[in-house]
């Protein structure tokens, strides 16, 4: 029989669900925690950029990983949970270039300029394009999933809505309803990602960024 010591001692082992199959079953430390369940976040946006998230299956995204299936069943009940991951993903890295462009200092107009780039560039990731394109397919059937979706869309129509409102009343901007041209611009980029998923090869985000900045300047006074 084992003793207490070496019982305290078992429980303390880094672990996880997948490989522990006798008695209490430890649990991993937050960071721990937290560090592989964006292993297979990560894993999954690489196995959509090949195949589209609705083609990917958990196998798939396990063997990326390099993790046991009862792994992935430890952070994720179902592949639509990991769907929601990858949203929450994006939302995260949307919300924090909004701060920064913010924390920059710069004018409204500029911030506009920048994140019009930056969305540009981050819609040309295969991956993003293909999981975009599900999430609207998702949105049309799972009340959570446009739940959420909308919460975050709001967030950035909120943040671009007071920087067009910034550049106004500092007359770089004609007048023009912001909470609209913030819509506008949403529109734009999230059109654009659902078109790429359907056409690749129908235009270039090189051009379009350049696109971007000429109507931009068009509505700048």
């Amino acid at each position: 029989m084992a003793s207490p010591r070496s019982e305290l001692n078992l429980a303390s082992i880094d672990t996880d669900q997948s490989v522990w199959r006798g008695g209490r079953i430890p649990k991993l430390a937050a960071a721990v925690r937290s560090q592989r369940r964006q292993q297979l976040i990560e894993a999954a946006w690489r196995c959509a950029a090949r195949r589209g998230f609705q083609a990917t299956t958990v196998d798939d995204v396990c063997a990326e990983a390099g993790v046991s299936k009862g792994a992935f069943y430890g952070y994720f009940e179902q592949k639509q949970d990991l769907l929601m991951a990858l949203l929450e993903d994006e939302a995260r890295f949307y919300e924090h270039l909004l701060e920064r462009l913010s924390a920059t200092g710069g004018s409204g107009i500029e911030h506009l300029r920048a994140y019009a780039r930056a969305v540009a560039d981050r819609s040309s990731d295969p991956a993003r394009v293909q999981v975009s394109a599900d999430l609207w397919t998702a949105m049309l059937t799972d009340p959570a999933v446009r739940e959420r979706f909308v919460a975050a869309v709001q967030r950035r129509r909120e943040r671009l809505r007071t920087w067009i409102e910034e550049a106004q009343t500092a007359g770089e901007m004609v007048e023009i309803p912001a909470n609209a041209f913030a819509s506008i611009l949403l529109a734009l980029t999230d059109g654009l990602v659902l078109h790429g998923s359907l056409q690749p090869s129908a235009f270039r985000w090189n051009n379009i960024r350049s696109a971007l900045d000429v109507l931009l300047r068009g509505v700048s006074s």
